[in-house]
């Protein structure tokens, strides 16, 4: 369910503005578009898992609020990391 050391440090390269970037939201967003995609599959073979389901709805609300957080910093920044990742919005 959780994601590798190794794949949250390829998300971290990939996605930080400098060297050693962990906090900025893209870093964060990406991680928790990771996890959010990784809870999704296994809800699919495990449709009762209520726990999990409310962890995942968590993790839903926190990236929506980091992406409304960069959308009114800065717009290009938010449309560029939607753009990567994909996301519906």
């Amino acid at each position: 369910m959780s994601i590798t050391p190794e794949r949250k440090a390829e998300l971290i390269k990939l996605h930080a503005r400098t060297k050693g970037d962990t906090g900025s939201p893209e870093v964060q967003i990406a991680v928790l578009s990771e996890r959010i995609a990784n809870l999704t599959e296994h809800f699919k073979t495990n449709k009762k898992d209520n726990h999990s389901r409310r962890g995942l709805l968590a993790m839903v609300s926190q990236r929506r609020k980091l992406l409304d957080y960069l959308k009114k910093k800065d717009e290009a920044r938010y449309k560029a990391i939607v753009k990567e990742l994909g996301l519906r919005r």
